[in-house]
């Protein structure tokens, strides 16, 4: 069976939001950024909305949707850009790729803005502004048009999922070339060096600053410059972006000299405890803070056994005494963002009527939907021992009750550990997409090892 073309998959997004909305939508994909001087600009990446309907990362253009047709806005480089740039393509041959209805050029944007609604992109509010006549916020129909993409956006169509698995595969096969030359390595940076440089590589970006530390208590560490030391542990918690924006997002973590203590061995299997029963738990109209919560079950019922927390699980979790050790929530959807569609703030992530709980470790759960076939989620539960949180005196003093602060000290040379897959929803259950790389510590010591 022939695969659709690029053309076809963009024609039936286009199709299914204008069943969403009876009104005008422009799109903005944004401009590249400078650093210092104009022409010094950082690599440039399209807005995510304008992407899922355009295809291409393009700059400076604006698409306008309305009744499943498509209009491309975009002005052709001047001649004299190709001693820089090389040639580049034509709007008339952008148009037939993405399956355009029209083109023109992006001046005459201003004679078919009437009544649309848009989504906020930061690098061209003032354009948007001037172009539309209004303020650019989340509100009347710039809301209706963010729920209309959301409910789009939620379950992935096939073209999604292609891409998706592709960054999946790319970022396994980073991740395993990380883990076999960590043994050879004196920092940080040489592994993410090779983690990126894999990515690279393949044609990909990282879809997110990459996290590659001994200090894993650091939720999100981005400095890369701590010595490997034999008896630390590494977090790495890396993804590749395709050309089209789609993205993955893996953790693992491992022992350095490629054999995990004995202490670090019973957190890491905790840990993996708590996540293969929220895989395991991923299925249609599960809720996902259902998931979460048997995170927590878990994670304080192990810690009970190991004599760390003192008292019933339940009773710990419900007093949120697990957020101690995770205080972060089980995952986020993953799509074309890492954290997908965030920057519509909780529309995508939390369902109708509901919002955010003011609870620890609870109010940092990004997704609190029912499970829909299509979806791509995060389960990445994990342990820390973050000083901020353990030495603060209003946490030492609610939960004193529960913590053997003496037992904890044996743990001492776990800092951080996370695991986190790729789930995708199915009509039945799950597919892990990520599954290709071990998360068993057998086999975890086995990649470490093997170049060592």
């Amino acid at each position: 069976m022939t695969a659709p073309s690029l053309a076809s998959i963009l024609q039936q997004r286009r199709q299914h939001l204008a069943q969403l909305v009876d009104f005008p939508v422009l799109l903005w994909s944004g401009c590249a950024l400078s650093r210092n001087f104009p022409a010094n600009r950082f690599p440039f990446r399209a807005s995510s909305h304008f992407l899922y309907f355009a295809g291409l990362s393009l700059k400076n253009s604006v698409i306008r949707l309305e009744g499943g047709k498509l209009e491309l806005f975009y002005d052709e480089a001047p001649p004299e850009s190709a001693l820089w740039h090389g040639e580049m393509p034509a709007r008339s041959d952008l148009a037939r790729t993405i399956g355009a209805d029209a083109a023109y050029p992006l001046a005459d944007l201003a004679f078919h803005c009437k009544d649309a609604a848009t989504i906020p992109v930061s690098q061209v509010q003032t354009q948007q502004f001037q172009i539309l006549q209004r303020a650019i916020a989340l509100e009347g129909i710039d809301a209706q048009l963010a729920q209309a993409i959301a409910t789009l956006r939620l379950r992935h169509d096939a073209g999604a999922l292609e891409q998706l698995r592709q960054a999946a595969a790319i970022a396994v096969e980073a991740h395993k070339i990380g883990m076999g030359m960590v043994s050879h390595a004196h920092t940080e940076a040489e592994v993410r060096g090779a983690i990126e440089g894999a990515i690279f590589a393949r044609n990909m970006s990282c879809s997110y600053n990459s996290i590659v530390t001994v200090r894993g208590e650091v939720l999100h560490n981005e400095r890369y410059d701590n010595l490997l030391q034999p008896g630390d542990l590494l977090l790495v918690d890396a993804g590749a972006e395709t050309q089209m924006g789609w993205a993955s997002d893996i953790t693992r973590t491992f022992p350095i000299a490629g054999k995990f203590s004995a202490t670090q061995r019973e957190i890491y299997n905790l840990v993996l405890a708590a996540h293969d029963a929220c895989v395991d738990r991923v299925s249609p109209g599960v809720e996902y803070s259902e998931i979460h919560h048997l995170a927590a079950l878990v994670l304080a019922q192990g810690l009970v056994d190991l004599g760390i927390l003192r008292g019933q699980a339940d009773d710990l979790v419900e007093r949120d005494a697990h957020a101690l050790f995770f205080p972060h929530g089980i995952g986020h959807l993953l799509g074309l963002d890492v954290h997908d569609m965030e920057d519509l703030g909780d529309v995508a992530g939390y369902a109708p009527g509901r919002k955010r709980r003011d609870r620890f470790g609870w109010c940092y759960l990004r997704l609190d939907r029912p499970l829909q076939p299509g979806m791509l989620v995060t389960i990445e539960p994990g342990f820390y021992q973050v000083p901020g949180i353990l030495q603060n005196p209003h946490w030492r003093e609610k939960y004193q009750d529960c913590i053997n602060w003496q037992q904890l000290e044996r743990f001492g040379d776990v800092r951080g550990i996370r695991i986190e897959d790729d789930v995708l929803v199915t009509e039945s259950g799950r597919e892990v997409v990520s599954a290709d790389l071990p998360n068993n510590a057998d086999e975890i010591e086995q990649l470490v090892s093997a170049n060592s």
